[in-house]
């Protein structure tokens, strides 16, 4: 008949194997169970926005006179008056023509206004000049009281 025996050292290793199995697997019920939970995010889209681009000609002359301020370096403002809100976003001096912004997206969340934009350079092909330009944009719409967040 064979006994085995289990030295102390064999039965720490036994028991810290133990341990950390069910530390591992505690870490896994509680990442299982964590993820059942549904919260209403803030950042959830309630509705997309009506606006209007505005040519330089029509920028209010208070909004516009910070734009030139600013418009060396990338800039994002917002400015209300008379129940409009009008937001400006400036991608800095380019080197050349040919650059424009685009309006991506403009939503209302439960806390705030989100607007995307981005800078399209010149078009494969497009003729430029070597000419710094400081392209940017205007978007005017309703004023709904809240933050503006610009991603």
């Amino acid at each position: 008949m064979f006994i085995w025996k289990q030295t102390a050292g064999e039965l720490q290793v036994a028991l810290l194997y133990k341990i950390c199995a069910g530390v591992c697997m505690g870490c896994v019920l509680c990442c299982i169970l964590s993820g059942c939970i549904t919260r209403p995010q803030k950042t959830q889209k309630l509705r997309d926005l009506e606006f209007a681009v505005l040519d330089k000609e029509e920028v209010p002359p208070q909004l516009k006179s910070q734009i030139e301020e600013k418009k060396d370096a990338p800039f994002k403002m917002t400015y209300a008056d008379q129940g409009s809100l009008y937001i400006a976003e400036g991608y800095g001096a380019q080197l050349t023509t040919g650059y424009s912004v685009e309006v991506n997206g403009l939503y209302e969340t439960e806390d705030a206004v989100y607007v995307h934009t981005n800078l399209l350079g010149p078009e494969k092909g497009e003729e430029t000049k070597e000419i710094t330009t400081f392209p940017y944009v205007v978007i005017q719409l309703e004023d709904v009281g809240k933050n503006v967040i610009f991603d």
